[in-house]
């Protein structure tokens, strides 16, 4: 999806049309998702892009999709530019450091499975 959303027509609640963009993009992206993986692919990766025209856009991740329309109405943009580009992406392990972090800073939460009191 390559797409410059209008934020502002006439004849229509910029709220409403706000929403609608991000029901847009998001719609896009589950859409996207349920596509068949090719051969040795775990999940669909997104390459994202951000900015107010397409000639400003500048790389983000797509958990910041939204957030950064938020800021740009904030800023009372009229306009934004969106980049979703799906490609297949593959797992790959944490480092030993990580993954011991990980598993320590979920053991203080007290639903592990080895205290059934």
């Amino acid at each position: 999806m390559k797409k410059t959303f209008q934020l502002q027509i006439e004849g229509k609640h910029p709220e409403r049309l706000l929403e609608a963009t991000k029901h847009e993009i998001r719609k896009y992206l589950k859409r996207d998702r349920r596509r068949d993986l090719p051969e040795g692919a775990d999940f669909w990766d997104f390459d994202c892009k951000f900015g107010l025209t397409e000639d400003t856009a500048e790389v983000v991740h797509l958990a910041n999709v939204i957030t950064c329309i938020d800021t740009a109405v904030a800023n009372q943009a009229t306009q934004f530019y969106v980049e979703l580009l799906a490609k297949p992406g593959v797992r790959t392990k944490r480092p030993a450091g990580e993954a011991r972090e990980h598993v320590e800073r979920h053991a203080l939460d007290g639903l592990d499975d080895d205290n059934n009191d």
